[in-house]
């Protein structure tokens, strides 16, 4: 995944992330010259999301047993994950951001273990564990990349 600082036509300073431009302010993206307003149009949320959709599916056929157990914190686990890149992705410094990043990151990890632990009480089968994991470690890398690139963002502010 390519992600770059980089300015603007108009100076503005702001990320390029897979060819899809972030401004600083807002962050209002721009494919293909189609301007967008969300943070719905975040690949990095965008592939979270659908995994906290496949997580609940999963989920409802886990045993009534599992309900307050693995079932809650996997289900919170996930949800947190898109839910920190929004709630970063609102703030006001790119300080805040980050910090939001990594919640989501962690997050992020402790959902993995939640469904290293179904596999291991044999909730889920083998082949829907490494999917799942190729998956999040996928959204892991596009979150490492964001933190990496909104750092050296940061440095540049500071030291310029």
């Amino acid at each position: 995944m390519e992600i770059d600082l980089e300015r603007a036509g108009d100076g503005f300073l702001g990320l390029r992330i897979e060819g899809i431009w972030i401004k600083e302010q807002g962050f209002s993206e721009r494919i293909k010259g189609i301007e967008l307003e969300s943070w719905k149009e975040l690949e990095v949320w965008q592939k979270a999301h659908s995994l906290v959709l496949e997580i609940y599916k999963l989920t409802a056929k886990f045993p009534n047993a599992e309900r307050f157990r693995l079932t809650d914190q996997l289900c919170r686990a996930a949800s947190s994950i898109p839910a920190n890149i929004v709630e970063g992705q609102a703030r006001q410094t790119t300080k805040e951001y980050i910090h939001f990043l990594y919640n989501a990151r962690g997050s992020l990890e402790e959902t993995r273990y939640h469904l290293l632990l179904a596999k291991d009480l044999q909730l889920l089968d083998s082949d829907t564990y490494a999917t799942l994991e190729t998956d999040y470690r996928a959204v892991s890398k596009m979150l490492n990349g964001l933190i990496q690139s909104l750092k050296r963002k940061e440095n540049r502010r500071i030291k310029g």
